[in-house]
């Protein structure tokens, strides 16, 4: 399976070019973790990710943004399906295509973050921390601003 990937007359793309940042940004600012985000981080988030736009035709209806050295470690976040699309397993495909892309084979660890979605995330082999004493984390909870 490659790029692009097609189910049902939907597609997973990874052509930057295919982004619709304005879709993406207000999409994202209706979420929990991403809510205030503004449009320029938004934009600079995609430019140094590997993103997977989900597209009914010409539109963009979900993205999830995956943060990678391609090597040994990937973060996978800002994954949204937009709520008329939902209920039709495209949130399931999307991360199908994602733990299944050749590009991002034999990384070491994955990690994400998510309030509500463990059940889906479990189906792809993403579990609990297994030592969570190990990790730490910076939080800056007004970190959403470009710095110059």
């Amino acid at each position: 399976m490659t790029e692009p990937w097609l189910k049902d007359g939907f597609e997973i793309s990874i052509d930057p070019a295919r982004l619709q940042i304005d879709a993406i940004a207000d999409a994202l600012t209706r979420t929990y973790w991403a809510n205030g985000r503004p449009r320029e981080v938004v934009a600079r988030s995609l430019e140094h990710s590997r993103a997977y736009g989900l597209y009914a035709g010409d539109r963009q209806i979900g993205l999830a943004r995956v943060v990678t050295d391609q090597a040994t470690f990937a973060y996978l976040c800002d994954v949204y399906v937009l709520e008329e699309y939902r209920g039709r397993g495209l949130g399931k495909w999307l991360i199908d295509v994602i733990v299944n892309d050749p590009a991002l084979a034999g990384l070491r660890r994955w990690l994400l973050a998510t309030r509500d979605a463990h059940g889906l995330y479990r189906q792809y082999g993403f579990t609990d921390l297994q030592a969570p004493g190990l990790w730490m984390e910076r939080f800056n909870p007004g970190g959403t601003t470009p710095t110059n």
